[in-house]
């Protein structure tokens, strides 16, 4: 098969969309006629789980493997990265001879060795954390005209709204590489629907009477309108027929929950079919997949990724395989099987630094096992309204008894730390508060700039770094990104944004820095003026853990310094 010939992937992925908010599924509100279109091109995943949360199930799509398996498995504090080892559908495309593309959000990882560049990408454009208000984000983004991270590391303006833009370069891409008669796989994951829901108002008012879910209604249409955006671009380029689209959505409900949740119980984050149950759409009109049509196997999201090698044959190391937890849902799509093998799956999440034994859904056939003890058959009730555990103690055993095989796998991996590289293909690293561990837990939220940063609250964590590369470092210790251009202990004024009012930052009387990594512990003074502290150390090559002190006149701890810039001279 030729370079032209093969076929190309879109796997688009969008953030906190529920099951329910589509019109396809019932939704009295909600209108996706573009979405519904797909849906009815497609074959539908009528059983399909995700994570309950964000990048739980980024990293079970891009490895095939369950997040307590690979590592990603919280949303941050260092332990949303995906363990080196494992290797990406990116990775396998690429070696494949795909040219690959990544825009939109990642939240794997914002630092060296987890980037999309690092893990497979050979184009990435993003921005940073989990949304556009949070720590490792470019300064006051907002959806609007923001800032995004290219693969270089340089953060470039990008005119125009956040889910326009990631499907603006999307389309450049794939004309690219047509251009160049290149197969391509490209990964499209919007940060929309997901908070800060801001909008331009004429998606927002066609939900007025939606209340509080009237701006996340009105993101979602925005999304539909790319949607059939792309398919336009699709069908006039002749890309329609010989590319798999995939769509899918990352958790269960959110904001439009209260709304309509297509008769399911709970939402994001939780354990119950409404915080994982999601929706997966399947097109690929020259795949001879038969007409479309619903499977209502019991599926996840780790199975995308071994279909995808199966069904279009592409190479990939044994051993790789052999890890995935997935498995192919090829002969399914394509008819030549009916039913897939009986298999237990298991969904768990967690953000604490340890996660708790029981905290977790256990999926088999029509059955639900909830925190290690209530059962639900959702056949029989879809909403999980009776627990119906003490009928069936001998199903309640077959499933406790696979929880705990399955925590045995898990437990030699969770206690890992993903650590930052610094010293080695970044240079210098930009490091934030959002991969501070839990370990010294805080009642303040660090991954959000307007509760931590804005506020000046006293809250502090370390960083588990690795010393890539030994010898001399600089430390620049900060409140405020160095993009703010403002003194550490200074007030930032208020401002005012597209929609968004950013209050004025509280000042701090900051006049001394400390900063402990290894076995070195400094202290020194700070001016008034002064931006950054400064801090120049010998490092050995090797695992090590920093933490640093803003403090007062007094030595009275005022905060961490929530940004820290480490460079290797």
């Amino acid at each position: 098969m030729s370079a032209a010939e093969k076929p190309n992937v879109i796997v688009v992925l969008t953030d906190d969309q529920g099951y329910g908010d589509f019109s396809c599924h019932g939704n009295p509100v909600l209108k996706t006629p573009n979405l519904d279109k797909l849906h009815a091109q497609s074959i539908r995943l009528t059983d399909f789980h995700s994570a309950p949360v964000c990048t739980p199930t980024r990293g079970q799509l891009l490895t095939g493997r369950d997040a307590m398996h690979n590592g990603a498995w919280s949303w941050a504090f260092g332990h949303e990265m995906i363990h080196g080892e494992n290797k990406t559908m990116a990775d396998i495309f690429k070696a494949n001879g795909y040219t690959t593309g990544h825009f939109g959000k990642w939240h794997l990882g914002d630092n060296y060795p987890f980037r999309p560049g690092d893990k497979g990408f050979d184009e990435t454009i993003s921005h940073g954390g989990a949304a556009t208000h949070q720590t490792p984000d470019y300064w006051q983004n907002d959806n609007f005209d923001d800032f995004y991270r290219h693969k270089d590391g340089s953060y470039q303006q990008h005119k125009g709204y956040c889910t326009d833009v990631w499907f603006d370069l999307s389309m450049d891409f794939m004309a690219r590489c047509q251009k160049k008669k290149k197969p391509f796989f490209l990964y499209l994951p919007t940060n929309a629907p997901h908070g800060p829901h801001y909008v331009a108002e004429k998606y927002s008012d066609l939900y007025k009477d939606a209340g509080k879910a009237s701006n996340f209604f009105g993101m979602i249409a925005n999304i539909d309108e790319n949607m059939g955006r792309l398919e336009a671009f699709m069908q006039e380029n002749g890309l329609a027929e010989n590319t798999i689209l995939i769509f899918m959505t990352d958790n269960g409900a959110t904001a439009g929950y209260e709304i309509y949740n297509a008769g399911m119980r709970d939402k994001k984050s939780k354990y119950y079919d409404g915080g994982h149950r999601v929706p997966c759409f399947i097109r690929w009109p020259e795949g001879n997949l038969g007409v479309p049509r619903d499977i209502n196997e019991l599926t996840q999201v780790q199975d995308i990724f071994p279909t995808l090698i199966e069904l279009l044959d592409l190479k990939a190391k044994t051993d790789a395989v052999e890890r995935f937890d997935g498995a192919s849902l090829a002969g399914l799509l394509t008819g030549k099987q009916v039913v897939l093998a009986d298999r237990k799956l298991v969904v768990q999440w967690s953000s604490k630094d340890y996660p708790d034994y029981g905290a977790a859904a256990v999926l088999w056939k029509k059955w639900r096992l909830v925190h290690d003890k209530e059962l639900y058959n959702i056949a029989d009730d879809p909403a999980q309204a009776t627990d119906v555990a003490l009928q069936h103690p001998e199903i309640v055993e077959s499933m406790k008894a696979h929880y705990a095989d399955w925590w045995e796998t898990v437990k030699p991996v969770v206690s890992i730390y993903s650590r930052v590289g610094i010293g080695g293909a970044e240079n210098p690293s930009r490091l934030t508060c959002f991969e501070w561990t839990k370990k010294s837990n805080t009642k303040i939220n660090v991954t959000d700039q307007r509760k931590s940063v804005w506020l000046g609250g006293q809250v502090n964590g370390s960083w588990m770094l690795d010393v890539v590369t030994p010898g001399k470092y600089r430390f620049e210790l900060m409140r405020y990104p160095k993009e703010a251009a403002t003194a550490m202990s200074a007030a930032y004024p208020a401002i005012q944004r597209e929609f968004k009012p950013f209050p004025k930052c509280k000042a701090l009387s900051i006049t001394r820095a400390r900063l402990q990594i290894g076995m070195i512990d400094k202290t020194i003074a700070v001016k008034t003026t002064d931006k950054v502290a400064m801090f120049g150390v010998e490092l050995p090559a090797g695992e090590i853990e920093m933490r640093t002190w803003l403090m007062d006149e007094a030595g009275e701890e005022l905060c961490g310094a929530y940004y820290v810039e480490a460079t290797r001279l």
